[in-house]
Order: C-alpha cells, then sequence, then structure tokens
C-alpha cells in the first residue's frame, strides 16, 4: 500500500496488463500468476510492487530492491536481484509514467477540489485554530491546535497541520504534511504538481506525481515561493529550515535540518541536500545532485555536479570559493 493517502491507488494490476500499458516490450521470464499491487521508488518498494531502474547512478539501492518487477534498460539488467522481474524498455521514464498513471489516474495534474467547505461552517470542527476571512478547507483535513490560517488561503483534502503553525493569506496547501511550529508567509504555494514530463513525438506525457510534501518541525517558507510536491518519492525540508521569499523547490528534492535557503534559489528535482547548508540568493542547482553537509553556496552560483561535505563555492560553474576569488581578481 502507498504510504501517500492523496491518490487512490487503482491497483493490483496483472503483470501482462503493465506489459500491455508499457508499450513495445523485451520480456525475461513472465510469471503471469504474478498480480502488482503499487508503483514505487526502489528504495520503498515490496513484494509485489513494480518500480523503475533508468541510471546505473542507482545501483546501489536497484540491487537491493524487493521489488517483485522492475521497467528498466537492458543494459541496467545486471543491476537487479534475480528474483526481480525485469520489463525492458527502450524509454523508462515514458514506461514507467504510462504506469504510474494507470496506478494513480488523477495525479497527473492538479484537479479540483470538489471537498472544498468555507471555515465559517467548521468551528466546531477546528475549535483552537485561528481562521481569517474566506479560507476554503478540505475533506479530511487535519489542523492542530493554536494554528492561525490567513485570509483567502486554500488547504486541500486529507492535509494534515500541526501545532502551533501559522499560515499566511493567499496559501494554497495540496498533498502535503506540516509537523508542528512550522511558518509559511503569504502567497505560497505547496504540494502541486511538479515540472515532469517526458518528451514524445505524439506530444510531450505528463509524469504523474503521487508523492507529496513533508515539511518538518520549525521549517519556515518565505513569502511567493513554491514547492513541488514528489513524482515517485517525497519532497522533504527537515528540521527547523528556512526559505526566503520566491524560491522554486522542484519534486523530489530532500533537504536536511538546519539549512537557509536565501531569495529566487532555484532546486532542481530529486535533488539532495544535507544539514547545516547555504545557499546565496539566485543561486541555481541542477538536478539529480547530492549537496553535502554544512556545504555553502555563494549567490548567482550554478551548480552542475555533486559537492562533498564541507566545500564553499560559488561561480558559474560554481567551484572552490577560493578559485573563484583568485580567478576573479586576475581578470579585475
Amino acid at each position: 500500500m502507498n504510504n501517500n493517502f492523496f491518490f487512490k491507488n487503482k491497483g493490483p494490476f496483472s503483470l501482462k496488463k503493465i506489459i500491455d500499458t508499457c508499450g513495445n516490450v523485451e520480456l525475461s521470464k513472465l510469471d503471469t500468476s504474478i498480480k502488482i499491487n503499487n508503483v514505487t521508488d526502489l528504495l520503498r518498494a515490496k513484494k509485489n510492487d513494480i518500480t523503475f531502474l533508468n541510471s546505473a547512478k542507482y545501483k546501489n539501492q536497484s540491487l537491493n530492491t524487493k521489488a517483485s518487477a522492475c521497467i528498466t534498460k537492458k543494459d541496467l539488467i545486471k543491476y537487479l536481484p534475480e528474483n526481480c522481474f525485469k520489463i525492458t524498455v527502450d524509454n523508462v521514464l515514458l514506461a514507467s509514467a504510462k504506469v504510474s498513471k494507470l496506478f494513480y489516474p488523477d495525479s497527473d495534474f492538479d484537479y479540483l477540489d470538489g471537498t472544498l467547505t468555507d471555515s465559517n461552517n467548521l468551528e466546531k470542527k477546528y475549535e483552537d485554530v485561528k481562521f481569517g476571512k474566506n479560507v476554503l478547507i478540505g475533506q479530511n483535513v487535519q489542523i492542530g491546535k493554536k494554528t492561525v490560517i490567513g485570509n483567502h488561503s486554500i488547504i486541500e483534502h486529507d492535509v494534515k497541520i500541526g501545532k502551533n503553525c501559522s499560515i499566511g493569506s493567499f496559501v494554497i496547501i495540496k498533498n502535503s504534511i506540516l509537523e508542528n511550529d512550522v511558518h509559511i508567509k503569504d502567497g505560497v504555494k505547496i504540494g502541486s504538481k511538479g515540472f515532469g514530463f517526458v518528451p514524445n513525438k505524439s506530444g510531450n506525457f505528463r509524469i504523474p506525481h503521487i508523492g507529496k510534501v513533508l515539511l518538518k518541525k520549525g521549517v519556515e517558507i518565505g513569502s511567493g515561493s513554491t514547492i513541488d510536491r514528489g513524482s515517485i518519492t517525497d519532497t522533504v525540508l527537515d528540521e527547523n529550515t528556512f526559505v526566503d521569499n520566491l524560491v522554486q523547490i522542484g519534486h523530489n528534492v530532500k533537504i536536511g535540518k538546519n539549512c537557509m535557503i536565501v531569495s529566487q534559489v532555484g532546486i532542481s528535482g530529486s535533488t539532495i541536500i544535507g544539514d547545516n547548508v547555504v545557499i546565496g540568493g539566485q543561486a541555481g542547482i541542477s538536478g539529480h545532485l547530492k549537496i553535502g553537509n554544512n556545504v555553502k553556496i555563494g549567490g548567482n552560483s550554478g551548480v552542475i555536479k555533486d559537492i562533498p561535505d564541507n566545500k564553499k563555492v560559488m561561480g558559474y560553474p560554481s567551484m572552490d570559493f577560493k578559485k573563484f576569488v583568485k580567478n576573479w581578481k586576475s581578470n579585475d
């Protein structure tokens, strides 16, 4: 069962149905009796789940996956367990997106939440919550005591908000869990579908986003910032991380504890950032990177490769800070 309760899983499906959905595939030994319950990532997959492997970069995860089946490329089969059924395709991302849509057909876009109710009609349910004017609340929303939600904000179905949180005005929160003491300033959008699609001859195919956003205790998000929900995993900001105004955080991003992210930073999807990281204003970070603990990234930098722990970088492409200063002085 998926740990995300925001989207309904339409499974299980037979392997034959999944293979037909993938399109033109090459098969390893087929056991037609297998039923697949869910699609998920390599780490969280269990028996009777399906996952996907698109890069040898994730071989340490794939070699230990518990998934019963995996969508992959021919040259990556060697990185999967013997007992994992291999579905070999030309375009892993397209095939896995189609399978995700099979299980979660409502996750490929942000559809209208028809369960929204004016907070004025919910005062008995949320006795210890303070609402501004024109606040809309969806079905099954949980809000902790002493939380304040500002004017014209929308909290969509199944969202969980902890105690002592402050939610500003004109905020939209969907597909998200906020722990205690989280502070969201005006105009923030949390939990929308990320910018994920597969280019295809017949048109761009939207990648379903079945993950959620998790903001842990003490997180603060500045005005006008956007945090996209995960596509296959979750987007997570760990405890006491502060985000300035007008920051974009892409799908599946993981940010550690006690980080500071300054205005107009953009973090592309699936990048993992460690603890105590400082990112200067207008820096851009490419996707699928690993940024270590205690890293400092200067303003206007462009990060296009992994950064190990305790490094200080600046420039485009980003380089060691001392080297950047030396180059700058030599060009002065």
